[in-house]
């Protein structure tokens, strides 16, 4: 069976847990349970704190997992990314005292908070610059006023925290992290398919299906609007010189297409959503 890492708890598990139910998988019934077997797809999850799972997988005891591209980075194991999976999108960025510094440069020899230190350090050093790493687990944003730490290294979503905090942002960002499928290195059974149905719930998020009815003397112009995933279905019509068309766009840009293509002569113009794709 393949083992697979999910995060038990925290803003990686929900969505986590709800793209591999869209892509057929069984979750648990309780959230107590810790280990659950699928045996209809031969798969098997263990729950386990988000930032213990590139250890596990690393480690070789699980072989695939769901974890944060930070954490993975974070936690020096030889886990590697298979791919990114498009939410828990985060910015983890150097913030300190309003005016205190302005680059990376201007960190040599301070105090620096962090939950992830190594993450920092090897930003540092690449960076030729030393300080001294404070880890703590949480709330980093009060160790400059606490006097623990001269400067902080953390997520950034809107910046407000830090400013409650009397902080700011500056520099480059450390990194753009996102939920990331991992794996030990291995091609186990099951991989494959866990990485396709992962990757049809994220077509199904991300794109919806448009039809619509143009005069085939029009439809160069629309194709040229929404020319779909790898092209365009279409298909005659009774009506002499009509086709019906079918697209894969895009859901951010749903609006602006239907307008372009009513603006293009398109009619009787439908979009739906897609439950579930395999590319």
């Amino acid at each position: 069976m393949l083992k697979i890492a999910v995060p038990n708890k925290g803003s990686l598990a929900e969505t986590a847990a709800w793209m591999l139910d869209e892509a057929g998988y069984r979750g648990r019934r309780d959230g107590k349970e810790l280990i659950v077997v699928d045996a209809r797809n031969e798969v098997e999850f263990f729950f386990l704190r988000p930032r213990d799972i590139a250890t596990y997988v690393g480690s070789g005891a699980l072989d695939v997992g769901i974890t944060g591209r930070d954490l993975l980075l974070d936690s020096g194991s030889r886990a590697v990314e298979v791919e990114g999976l498009g939410f828990a999108r985060s910015t983890f960025r150097f913030a300190g005292p309003a005016g205190r510094f302005a680059s990376v440069a201007d960190l040599q020899g301070v105090r620096i908070a962090s939950s992830y230190t190594l993450l920092v350090e090897q930003h540092l050093a690449a960076h030729g610059v030393s300080a001294e790493l404070v880890r703590l687990d949480g709330a980093v944003e009060s160790a400059v006023r606490l006097g623990v730490a001269d400067a902080v290294a953390d997520v950034v979503e809107t910046g407000a925290t830090l400013r409650a905090q009397g902080l700011e942002v500056f520099g480059d960002p450390i990194l753009t992290s996102e939920a990331v499928l991992i794996s030990n290195g291995g091609n186990p059974p099951g991989l494959a398919t866990l990485k396709r149905r992962l990757d049809g719930v994220m077509v199904a998020r991300d794109y919806v299906l448009v039809d619509y009815d143009i005069e085939r003397s029009r439809l160069d112009a629309a194709v040229s609007i929404a020319h779909g995933f790898e092209s365009a279905t279409v298909s005659p019509l009774q009506k002499e010189g009509w086709v019906a068309v079918r697209v894969m766009v895009r859901r951010d840009d749903t609006n602006h297409i239907m307008d372009a293509l009513a603006d293009v002569g398109a009619r009787a113009i439908i979009v739906s959503r897609i439950h579930a794709a395999r590319i």
